[in-house]
């Protein structure tokens, strides 16, 4: 008997979809019971993680939590949520539940070592929030990887997650993603963290190819072997 996933959505509701197309796909099954039960609240009520670490923004946690709540008593098994930035939040979520949550963030972090190995710079994409709190940059520093995140480009990352994915706008292109990246290569970057699930949605999206770190894909592998499914 395969566990049921519990997905916290909503940030945004198209990281949402891509995570669970993802489990879709890559879960082998030859007809509909082979497939992993999943249990999604897409909570679009939760307000911003970004604003609310940087100052001066309603705390996410509440609804976070009403949302981890909420999968429990519908019959999860454990939780994944596809947003960097709320990883910041996760141990007061965990502390207000009774069922297992998977980090994705310490996830690929894991990967990122058993791919790349010690001693790789890896380039951070991610929210103002995500880069503030550090939440990346702690563990990649204990399992002895370098970061270095974008000085000039930041500004223009933020701008492709909000303006271009978060409101819709795709025929707008890949140009800013593009500046980050070659900014981050000036920097000494050998892979890319894709530290915003809205980025990894772009990848997807764009078809971007490259050495691209992606937590979507590591947490979908993850969980779907948690849960006790195998992989395509």
């Amino acid at each position: 008997m395969m566990k049921t996933i519990g997905i916290i959505g909503g940030m945004g509701p198209l990281a949402t979809v891509d995570l669970y197309s993802r489990v879709v796909m890559r879960t082998k099954a030859q007809k509909d019971q082979e497939h992993i039960h999943v249990i999604i609240d897409s909570n679009t009520n939760i307000p911003d993680r970004t604003k609310a670490i940087l100052g001066g923004c309603i705390d996410p946690t509440i609804e976070l939590i009403k949302s981890a709540q909420r999968l429990e008593q519908a019959g999860a098994d454990f939780l994944i949520m596809p947003c960097n930035t709320a990883h910041f939040f996760i141990d007061k979520i965990k502390e207000r539940v009774n069922i297992p949550f998977i980090n994705m963030v310490e996830e690929t972090v894991k990967y990122t070592f058993n791919k790349y190995g010690r001693g790789t710079v890896v380039g951070l994409m991610a929210t103002d929030g995500t880069i503030k709190s550090k939440i990346y940059e702690n563990y990649y520093n204990d399992m002895g990887i370098k970061t270095v995140i974008p000085e000039k480009t930041q500004e223009k990352i933020m701008k492709f997650i909000y303006d271009v994915i978060k409101s819709g706008k795709y025929e707008e292109g890949t140009g800013l993603f593009s500046e980050c990246v070659n900014e981050l290569k000036d920097m000494g970057a050998e892979a890319f963290l894709l530290g915003c699930t809205e980025l990894s949605s772009a990848q997807y999206l764009y078809k971007i190819e490259g050495p691209y770190i992606n937590p979507m894909e590591v947490i979908t592998e993850s969980s779907i072997i948690y849960a006790g499914g195998e992989l395509n």
